[in-house]
């Protein structure tokens, strides 16, 4: 995204609407293409006066940027909009995390603070090293160049991104070892990141998962999703 300095009548009316504060004003309004994740909420916003911004599809790779951070954007590989998969999402349905697999999901990154792909393989090669199955279709395994290793494309490395979201699966004994590894992982990227895990309750509503997580300082939070009306459940 880029503002025209011809048009653009220094008004400050954008400023607010910046997710990542990418756009400044001194004696111009400029957006800071370092800063910027190409997200458009500044042109979405409709509060220019002078129609002064500019809209550009971009070449690769920074067009991952807009892909990851755009909600309107599709991505190339997947043909749909969004960071993630639907699957984490209509599990009852699909059916793709059976008892004893964890669904493990990590977002890294926010709005507010962005995140770069390197930052997101710190945390993919970390995962991976414990055993973590990479989901066909997600975004950013689709960006990988070994998913063994999760081995991030070295052309995407330095472009940043609102967040991506990293899915996968994993058995329940390597839990704590996903954990420790995601923990460790933390230390070393500058962003944020946070875990989700999937797990199927027993018939006495008990969550085999639950135990392992306090053994690992990990707060359970029972959040549930329900998807009704989807179709017809794989899972009795």
């Amino acid at each position: 995204m880029k503002i025209d300095p011809e048009l653009c009548v220094s008004c400050d009316e954008c400023l607010i609407y910046c997710p990542l504060g990418a756009i400044h004003s001194d004696d111009i309004t400029e957006i800071d293409q370092e800063a910027c994740v190409e997200c458009g909420d500044c042109i979405r916003a409709d509060v220019c006066p002078s129609d002064a911004f500019i809209y550009e599809a971009q070449p690769w790779p920074r067009s991952v940027r807009e892909a990851f951070s755009n909600p309107l954007a599709e991505h190339k590989e997947t043909r749909i909009p969004g960071r993630g998969t639907e699957e984490m999402k209509t599990n009852d349905v699909r059916g793709l995390y059976g008892r004893g697999i964890i669904g493990v999901g990590a977002e890294v990154g926010r709005p507010g603070v962005s995140c770069n792909f390197r930052d997101v393989e710190t945390v993919t090669m970390a995962l991976a090293k414990v055993g973590i199955k990479f989901a066909e279709g997600n975004p950013v395994t689709t960006n990988m160049v070994d998913k063994t290793t999760g081995k991030i494309n070295p052309e995407i490395l330095d472009e940043r991104v609102m967040s991506a979201i990293v899915e996968g699966t994993i058995p329940i004994e390597k839990l704590a070892d996903a954990i420790k590894a995601a923990k460790e992982a933390a230390t070393q990227i500058d962003s944020v990141f946070s875990l989700e895990f999937i797990d199927r309750p027993e018939a006495d509503r008990s969550v085999p998962m639950e135990k392992i997580l306090k053994e690992q300082g990990v707060a359970y939070y029972p959040n549930g999703k329900f998807n009704l009306g989807l179709g017809r459940p794989l899972i009795q």
